[in-house]
């Protein structure tokens, strides 16, 4: 296998770890209003991410590293396609960043409320418009023969962009309430399974939706691909098991319903890394955009060192981290709005 090859796999499960991930942080992060009642039960969801969220997004800065090391071109036509999308989701990544720490510095009901809707929001919005961007890779932009986007911020909403970014939304929902499940007890794990059943519902109907829309633009006839079909089961499980005792399960089922969608647009994709509908002689593929040799080499040899220390630590913080949080009672509340929040094995 050649090494510009090996680089694109390594890119999509840069990709793919990102979007499992970060994306039960996004789903519990824009359920958080609405599985917790109280301003206590809403620090008790948030603090559930607590440990993890900013390490999980780092598997972004990677990918986007990734991209500009081994396929420079890919990276100078996405990015500079996408420059106001980008900033778009920046903004949105710096408003849930700002949230978890800037949320409890005053006892305002106004000032929670505020920054509760910027980590909502800001939670909504990343996980839609990567997808709408993951979307387009795979259903073309104009691009001319130099490899330069010819079109505009409106030329980046195509339909199957959109829906692309409504499906992986959905998905991060789903996986944030399987999360909760398996995080938290009482009032708000019951909560998180109700939301759950509803979101897993809505998320099979647009799963399917989007498949169908992926063979159309696929041009692969009427037969999903595997990936599509154990992605469609993965989510019917997990919408089926969020309701259940198996929270392990569900929460299994939902991460790789996402790692499904994911790989999927990935595969489709290859031998190309950008579609052109201007023309498909334009496309950008893993051996028009790559790297020279030696650089990928050097890459290489720097991911086989540090990829698994990167795993290890991270398997390591989930094991430490692994109890349940539940609310406290009101009498637990410390002043000022920091909850002492209890745990349970």
């Amino acid at each position: 296998m050649q090494l510009h090859t090996i680089w694109f796999i390594l890119i999509v499960i840069l990709w793919l770890g990102f979007f499992v991930l970060d994306g039960f942080d996004f789903g519990v992060g824009a359920l958080h209003m609405l599985i917790g009642r109280t301003d206590t039960e809403r620090r008790v969801v948030i603090n559930t991410i607590g440990p993890w969220w900013d390490g999980n997004e780092v598997w972004l800065i990677v990918a986007g590293g990734a991209m500009f090391a081994a396929f420079p071109g890919w990276y100078a036509t996405l990015f500079s396609a996408g420059y106001l999308a980008l900033v778009l989701v920046l903004v949105a990544l710096f408003a849930r960043g700002v949230s978890f720490e800037y949320r409890g510095k005053r006892d305002d009901p106004r000032w929670r409320a505020g920054w509760s809707w910027a980590q909502t929001i800001g939670s909504i919005l990343v996980p839609l418009l990567l997808g709408v961007a993951l979307g387009d890779l795979l259903n073309g932009l104009p691009i001319n023969q130099n490899h330069d986007f010819t079109g505009d911020f409106f030329d980046l909403l195509t339909g199957y962009g959109l829906m692309t970014g409504v499906t992986l939304l959905t998905l991060c929902l789903l996986h944030g309430a399987t999360f909760l499940t398996l995080r938290t007890t009482g009032e708000i794990r019951d909560r998180a399974r109700a939301a759950g059943r509803v979101i897993g519902l809505v998320a099979i109907v647009i799963n399917v939706a989007w498949v169908i829309w992926t063979l159309v633009v696929m041009g692969g006839g009427t037969v999903p691909q595997p990936t599509q079909i154990f992605g469609v089961i993965a989510v019917i499980f997990a919408a089926l098991l969020v309701n259940t005792n198996y929270n392990g399960w569900a929460f299994a089922s939902s991460a790789f319903a996402i790692a499904a969608a994911i790989g999927q647009i990935f595969i489709a994709l290859y031998p190309n890394v950008m579609v052109s509908s201007t023309n498909t002689a334009y496309n950008l593929t893993v051996n028009n955009v790559v790297s020279g040799h030696y650089a990928l080499v050097v890459m290489t040899i720097v991911a086989v060192l540090f990829l698994p220390i990167v795993l290890l630590y991270q398997g390591w913080s989930f094991h430490v981290f692994r109890q349940r949080l539940s609310a406290p009672p009101a009498s637990a509340e410390a002043p000022g709005g920091g909850e002492q929040l209890a745990t349970q094995p």
